[in-house]
């Protein structure tokens, strides 16, 4: 058996990890790269879908009516959680990032550079032409 540390959770440690467990140290690279690296937004979509699953599957099978309108029941009820969990998503990232020993205000190196590049432009635009104030006597 290997004694180097894991560097990606196993199936069961996921699961515990999207019920809201924390994982090793061996890991934070793979936290952080989940949180906030490329695709963050979408696996965060399907992740908090996850605990859902049962609601929707008892909604489609013990419900009883058409199945059309068990289906539109458990669409309606997708689209609410969907909605819910985009409306919290900054919050939810924060709180893991947190959990897992990382800083909260962690972002993606794309919103990083499109920050910069937005300072860089107000600098231009609003620093340039700055005229110092006056001087008092």
């Amino acid at each position: 058996m290997s004694t180097t540390p894991r560097t990606r959770p196993s199936f069961l440690q996921w699961l515990g990890y999207v019920a809201g467990r924390r994982l090793p140290m061996s890991m934070q690279d793979w936290v952080r790269n989940d949180l906030i690296g490329r695709g963050a937004v979408p696996r965060h979509l399907l992740r908090s879908m996850i605990p859902f699953l049962p609601i929707f599957i008892g909604f489609f099978v013990l419900f009883p009516g058409a199945l059309w309108l068990r289906g539109a029941m458990v669409l309606l009820s997708v689209l609410l959680a969907l909605f819910y969990t985009v409306a919290f998503m900054e919050l939810n990232r924060a709180r893991r990032l947190e959990l897992h020993g990382l800083p909260s205000n962690l972002q993606s190196d794309r919103k990083t550079a499109a920050l910069e590049d937005e300072r860089v432009r107000y600098e231009r635009l609003h620093l340039r032409n700055r005229q110092p104030p006056p001087r008092r006597r």
